[in-house]
């Protein structure tokens, strides 16, 4: 165990250097942790409101019963079964309590709901300050590109207009291999 752990270790760090060195795909990898977050929890919230609607729904059903057995006691109090009449009265309240659990814990799963729906927003407004992020980085990384063509085209700026398009097959090709070896680091990390 100890060699994996070293071995994962290891691969943790480079991963993280090679975010540091990429800070726009670390920002990538956050989005879409984000993204897994919230749809998590919207699974969690559709979940829990299905649960609630059951608890509802088992609440009714208690309360139909309660009233027919409170009924069934009043009949047979009046028909002067005072022996039937106590044990309706019990059946009675043994539902009231079982009435009143449910009625708690659909308190609780309503509150559980709220918390959900809470953290939901509070993911979603980070998901969109991260968005934001990124393309301000995005930008910022473009118009560092271009300043650096600029600086360092010089005389290459005479060349002919393939040039220009070969440069963009560069980046292409460094983007990709970029996010290759990301994709990489992360499936190694996966085992």
């Amino acid at each position: 165990m100890g060699l994996f752990d070293d071995f994962s270790r290891f691969l943790e760090n480079r991963l993280e250097e090679f975010l540091r060195n990429n800070p726009h795909l670390e920002l990538e990898a956050l989005l879409e942790q984000l993204r897994q977050q919230e749809e998590d929890t919207l699974k969690l919230i559709a979940d829990l409101q299905l649960q609630e609607k059951r608890s509802q729904e088992d609440i009714l059903s208690t309360a139909q019963e309660i009233q027919r057995w409170h009924i069934r006691v009043q009949k047979a109090k009046n028909g002067g079964r005072q022996d039937l009449a106590a044990a309706a009265q019990d059946r009675e309240a043994a539902l009231l309590r079982e009435g009143n659990q449910l009625w708690g814990h659909m308190q609780g799963l309503k509150e559980r709901i709220a918390q959900s729906q809470e953290l939901l927003h509070k993911i979603q407004v980070r998901r969109q300050e991260v968005k934001t992020k990124a393309a301000e980085a995005q930008t910022a990384r473009a118009k560092a590109q271009t300043q650096q063509r600029i600086e360092t085209g010089g005389w290459w700026n005479q060349a002919s207009t393939s040039s220009s398009s070969f440069d963009d097959l560069e980046e292409k090709f460094r983007r990709w291999e970029t996010e290759d070896e990301l994709e990489q680091m992360k499936r190694n990390l996966g085992k």
